[in-house]
């Protein structure tokens, strides 16, 4: 009798995954097209450091406002209203920084065009939890992780050559006119989804669970194990976000790269993430999870360290590469944080994570400024300081309390 109702869901869930994927692939291209160059094109348009970390720690404290509200609106609507409104609010962004060349159009444009990335990843999260297995979520995630990294290898690579060939003005409007014709291709895949039966958006007049119903009961639900990720995660993210608005600084403005070398160092950069994604997530499922985590935070931590010395292109490349390794535990890390979530509300799980440790990790970007002031290796200093505490607190509380 419900043979065919369970074949349904399981197709409609592969089709969505399908045209999530390609959904991802246009809208990342899209997006990297520009925003990776978007503080050298701050400093073009006379912003000051300043302001370049004001646009970066938008980036992440969006990133965190984003994800709850994401999560919420995927249990309520489902996944394929959801996601058509989330690219809706992103064109509109890109519009404005398109007609607007002002660096104020970027720091308010980024409340709409960082909409899609930032709302749409608890929509991600769940549709890898509800289409695979629990022992293959960390394989489903390397996958993903690994589609996504294609178009951020090849959209600076398109963006770099534009602005070379037009420079910073003209290069980066042809690249935001790129980025909205895909960001239509975008939506025409999430049109396309089909909403599994029994989602949000078919029972929305059903009772919503009695538990981990609001934000505080959400956190309240965290395992114990999930707490202790959090705050290694918030640490490590520190490490990450310091320097993050300023590597292209360094390397066009002390390593002497223009845009297009720049982007050879982000394919080099995506290449090296793609290589273990998918090895390291199939071990990582085989063998658990956990060392590989350890590991990929060590990378972090390396990064910031080889940038003391790469002040040429080849060292400058060779540090791309560290910053690469970092995604070698990634997967496992989000597959982490999905087997700890609560099931009755997983989506919000993932938003709560987000919006709490970025939230948090906001700061980083305007102590990254203040370091960036008084010098670039004051800041990768500071960078690294972090990364290696929060590498130690994961092995001390969550690493080694797993293995005694």
């Amino acid at each position: 009798m419900n043979t065919w109702p369970a074949i349904a869901r399981f197709l409609a869930l592969r089709r969505n995954t399908s045209l999530l994927l390609g959904a991802l692939v246009l809208a990342l291209t899209g997006e990297r097209l520009w925003l990776g160059f978007a503080p050298k094109y701050l400093e073009s348009l006379g912003a000051g450091v300043f302001v370049i970390g004001l646009f970066d720690a938008l980036q992440t404290l969006l990133g965190a406002l984003y994800a709850y509200p994401g999560g919420w609106l995927t249990d309520r609507w489902g996944q394929r209203r959801s996601l058509l409104f989330f690219n809706a609010l992103s064109l509109g962004g890109y519009v404005l920084v398109l007609f607007w060349q002002h660096w104020l159009a970027l720091v308010l444009g980024a409340f709409l065009f960082l909409a899609w990335s930032a709302l749409s990843l608890p929509a991600t999260f769940t549709v890898v939890a509800t289409s695979l297995e629990s022992g293959r979520h960390t394989m489903g995630i390397g996958v993903q992780s690994m589609v996504r990294r294609v178009p951020m290898m090849l959209g600076p690579l398109a963006g770099g050559w534009l602005v070379n060939r037009f420079g910073w003005a003209q290069g980066v409007r042809w690249a935001l006119l790129v980025c909205i014709s895909l960001a239509v291709l975008t939506a025409l895949f999430q049109w396309f989804m089909v909403e599994p039966r029994g989602s949000s958006a078919e029972t929305k007049g059903a009772a919503t669970p009695a538990r981990a119903s609001t934000f505080v009961e959400v956190v309240k639900s965290f395992s114990p194990a999930l707490r202790e990720l959090l705050v290694s995660d918030i640490l490590i993210r520190f490490c990450e976000r310091i320097p993050y608005a300023f590597v292209i600084l360094w390397a066009m403005n002390h390593g002497g790269l223009n845009a297009q070398r720049f982007s050879y160092l982000v394919a080099i950069e995506m290449g090296s993430a793609m290589l273990c994604y998918v090895p390291v997530a199939h071990l990582a499922d085989k063998y658990g999870r956990r060392p590989f985590v350890l590991v990929t935070f060590v990378f972090f931590t390396l990064f910031p360290v080889t940038l003391l010395w790469a002040d040429n292109c080849f060292w400058l490349a060779a540090a791309f590469a560290v910053r690469g390794l970092k995604e070698f535990g990634e997967p496992a890390r989000k597959a982490l944080i999905i087997a700890e979530a609560p099931t009755e509300a997983r989506s919000r799980a993932f938003g709560a994570y987000y919006l709490i440790r970025d939230c948090v990790v906001t700061s980083g970007s305007f102590l990254g400024a203040w370091l960036w002031s008084i010098s670039p290796r004051t800041n990768f200093i500071g960078a690294a300081s972090c990364g290696a505490l929060g590498t130690l607190w994961f092995w001390w509380f969550v690493f080694r309390r797993e293995r005694s």
